[in-house]
């Protein structure tokens, strides 16, 4: 294994020899000590889970403090644990830290006689003891009450554990299956019996044809209609589009939305996928219900924004999944990666206020931990069960595992959808971040280079889709796919007001993609999108659909607090921002 990632792992020890007092022989026996605590099945810290961690340490004479200064993953340069002792043996006070925004630098530990964090380059580079006066800065940004505590000029932000929001219906949820016995069949009877179809949005054609697509972006929906012929329908989409009368879009159009260039929105019903899709093989027939349920697009255009990922505080968590079988389980493992705590790492459910001013949109990302694993197939026999990993800013905190649907960005700011292969390892120095779901809804044929359905789109437990206890997979769901159109790749995030896997591998399909996976499903609150629209010199929230805005907090003088950006959330989240030259 250690030959698949060292030469990914030869940059980052030249750049860790460069550090003061650190050779790269020294360096690289440390990280090959460290890969062997990340691999070893065992109980551990979630420190042993980051193998290319770096560690600093200096003793501070004139504060009386022993300071250690652990990145986290040094090429993201984004995650820090600065730990303060009285003793060099003593043990730490730990402070999860923030670079508020590492395009400007690096965060590094000044060991000489006066130690001191540096943050930044050259002659803009800031200098900050936060533990000097008894760590008085570090107690106030403790104490503050703030989840993104700024310290050393808002140059870092401390991370501050705090409640993640959650709505009453899902508080209700995780209150019946952590307390009541067979609280989660009580969770699955009420939302297949009072639920189902909740969502549904459905209409007529309300005109014949309709507009030309309003500027470029990613190719219309293959129709049985030629693009210009597509019949107009009422919509519920809550963003404003330009060329389009409110409340009406052309299927499988693509309307650019207004305030946002290189974001685009369409409206689909699967009945109106052409022929030539629906024969594709590998998919179900589509029911009378989903055939005609409305449902939305949103493309991202990849040459103009990025993508991020976060945590939420409480999902998804990193103990075991209780679908698959106990037996798998090694005796003594507190979790599949051998933790079930981030601590001392803080998850916040939210972005820092600096990538909060570039962001155009967040929406909710994947299942828990509780759904996230296998329960029925043979992806529930090996792997522990296929626990579903992630990565936030290059931390480790559940690993990649193979043969799962898996989006992530690298250092580089490539954004790559696939399946996770055991060599795909290799990519772990450069992973910015991570987040698998499940298998493929579509991938791409290796004989024929042709995109087709998943080969378990079909399978109920052997594709972990969810659903009821009968097998019956329509439901509101959310998915996203890659796609490319006139030499520029979108990133499309589908909304689905009542659909099943059969009927989602179709519409992407339809929509050109090449890769596509599961997102969230069963609410409003799980298939959440926002978008952030610069209107009269204030940003305007924008859902996809008007159920979603209430969700959103007020403050006491009626500003809107948008979810993920204005408060903590319980639930993990993908983000879309400016692009910025990389440093």
């Amino acid at each position: 294994m250690k030959n698949i990632w060292h030469w990914q792992a030869a940059a980052l020890i030249m750049a860790l020899a460069a550090m003061p007092s650190i050779s790269a022989a020294q360096d690289a026996a440390v990280l090959d000590r460290q890969w062997e605590a990340y691999e070893a099945v065992a109980a551990k810290s979630v420190l042993d889970l980051q193998p290319f961690r770096q560690t600093v340490s200096a003793a501070d004479a004139e504060a009386g403090t022993h300071v250690t200064l652990i990145s986290l993953n040094p090429a993201t340069r984004a995650w820090f644990l600065l730990e303060l002792r009285a003793a060099p043996d003593g043990k730490p006070t730990q402070y999860h830290l923030e670079n508020a925004d590492p395009s400007q630098g690096d965060v590094a530990l000044d060991t000489g006689e006066a130690p001191a964090l540096v943050i930044g380059e050259g002659a803009g580079a800031t200098r900050c003891r936060p533990w000097a006066d008894g760590a008085a800065a570090l107690k106030t940004a403790r104490d503050g009450g703030l989840a993104y505590a700024p310290l050393c000029g808002g140059a870092l932000f401390l991370r501050n554990r705090v409640t993640g929001s959650r709505t009453n219906i899902e508080a209700t949820a995780e209150f019946l299956r952590r307390n009541v016995w067979g609280g989660e069949s009580i969770v699955r009877f009420v939302r297949d019996s009072f639920f189902k179809d909740s969502e549904l949005e459905t209409s007529e054609a309300v005109a014949p044809g309709g507009p030309a697509a309003s500027s470029p972006g990613p190719a219309p929906m293959k129709g049985k209609l030629p693009p210009e012929d597509q019949p107009v329908i009422s919509t519920l989409l809550d963003i404003a589009l330009k060329d389009a009368d409110p409340g009406r879009m052309a299927l499988g159009q693509w309307y650019a939305a207004d305030g946002l260039d290189g974001v685009f929105a369409s409206a689909f019903q699967p009945r109106a996928i052409s022929d030539e899709i629906m024969a594709i093989p590998g998919a179900n027939r589509l029911d009378g219900i989903e055939a005609k349920a409305t449902g939305y697009m949103i493309a991202f255009d990849l040459g103009m924004y990025g993508i991020g990922y976060a945590l939420g505080t409480d999902h998804p968590e990193l103990g075991w999944s209780p679908r698959p079988p106990a037996s798998i389980r090694p005796r003594g493992l507190p979790g599949p990666d051998g933790i079930n705590t981030a601590s001392p790492l803080v998850m916040l459910g939210m972005v820092n206020p600096v990538i909060a001013d570039r962001a155009v949109a967040t929406f909710t990302a994947g299942f828990k931990r509780r759904h996230g694993a296998f329960k029925y197939g043979d992806m529930a026999t090996f792997n522990l069960g296929h626990h579903y990993g992630f990565i936030e800013k290059g931390v480790i905190l559940s690993k990649l595992q193979p043969n799962l649907s898996t989006l992530y960005g690298l250092t580089d700011g490539t954004l790559v959808m696939k399946t996770w292969q055991e060599a795909d390892n290799a990519l772990l120095p450069r992973i910015a971040f991570a987040r698998q779901n499940g298998v493929p809804l579509v991938m791409t044929d290796p004989d024929t280079g042709q995109a087709v359905p998943g080969d378990r789109v079909t399978q109920w437990g052997g594709g972990n889709w969810s659903g009821s206890a009968e097998a019956e997979l329509r439901t509101l769901r959310a998915g996203a796919c890659m796609a490319s159109s006139g030499g520029r790749r979108y990133l499309l995030y589908g909304y689905f007001s009542t659909a099943t896997p059969s009927a989602m591998a179709r519409t992407f399909l339809a929509y050109g993609c090449d890769y596509a996976m599961l997102l969230d499903m069963n609410a409003l609150e799980h298939t959440y999108l926002a978008l952030y629209v610069p209107k009269g010199g204030k940003v305007h929230v924008a859902h996809l659909v008007p159920g979603m805005a209430l969700i959103e907090k007020k403050a006491r003088d009626g500003t809107i607090l948008p979810r993920f950006i204005g408060f903590a959330d319980n639930r993990d989240l993908f983000y879309v921002t400016r692009k910025e030259a990389l440093p």
